[in-house]
């Protein structure tokens, strides 16, 4: 979404499907090392705070909570950004950092895992060793630093309260990814754009029937979970279309930083 919208500024003939695949609370990904005095979100302030990426939408996501939720503006911090320029999205985008932004890059033979054992970060976007096995576009799942994960710990540690108390107060969950039709093709075929639409909220239908059998069996609370979720959130946690989710739109964090 984050490059959706700088490649949209420049002018980028793209158009955007109001159906979002992929949702996440990125701020209860973070960890912090125990030696880093850190003990909540407001802690932050100051700190060396390390993402894969600056620009992406999980850094975004987590920098527009953390500072319209928390208070930590995100020119206070330390930002350590984990990949190299020639695989980061900003070097499709041509993104520079803002002005007053503290930005540094994580040298090439560390990652946020290792420099984050080490001491050398104080929070992280890590989410949990269990995620990293799958990770192959950044360093994480390869360089696990010298010591071990006995002083990491999650910035959010009850991530269902974090997960309520958010979405309590802004109504929606935040957005990740979408899927984006050329303009040209758009302008061509105008038809497809609904097409696609209709097609996906069907996909979403059929999944949302199936929902309970997707959950592991290894899970023994899973359609607990489920429920929990439902209660928390509502029977549809990711809907499509632009009024469902026109607060997100228009008065997310996201949002708002991007326009700053």
């Amino acid at each position: 979404m984050s490059s959706f919208l700088i490649a949209k500024s420049q002018g980028a003939d793209m158009v955007a499907l109001p159906v979002f695949p992929s949702r996440r609370l990125f701020q209860t990904e973070l960890s912090y090392n125990t030696d880093s005095g850190i003990t909540k979100p407001e802690d932050a302030c100051r700190q060396k705070l390390g993402v894969a990426e600056y620009q992406q939408t999980a850094a975004l996501w987590i920098r527009g909570i953390l500072e319209h939720d928390f208070g930590v503006s995100q020119y206070k911090i330390h930002w350590y950004m984990e990949r190299s320029e020639e695989m980061s999205h900003g070097s499709a985008t041509g993104f520079k950092p803002p002005a007053g932004i503290s930005f540094n890059r994580i040298a090439p033979n560390k990652s946020l895992v290792s420099t984050l054992i080490d001491n050398e970060l104080d929070v992280a976007h890590v989410a949990s060793p269990f995620v990293l096995q799958a990770n192959t576009l950044d360093r994480s799942s390869r360089i696990v630093g010298k010591n071990d994960w006995s002083k990491i710990r999650p910035l959010f540690p009850d991530r269902m309260a974090e997960g309520t108390r958010f979405h309590r107060q802004h109504g929606f969950l935040p957005v990740n990814h979408a899927y984006i039709i050329r303009g040209d093709i758009y302008k061509t075929y105008p038809w497809v754009a609904f097409n696609l639409y209709a097609g996906f909220v069907k996909a979403k239908a059929v999944a949302k029937e199936k929902l309970l059998e997707q959950i592991p069996s290894a899970l023994f609370f899973g359609a607990d979970y489920l429920s929990m979720t439902r209660e928390m959130i509502g029977d549809d946690p990711f809907p499509y279309g632009v009024r469902p989710i026109r607060r997100c739109l228009i008065r997310s964090p996201v949002i708002r930083m991007s326009k700053d």
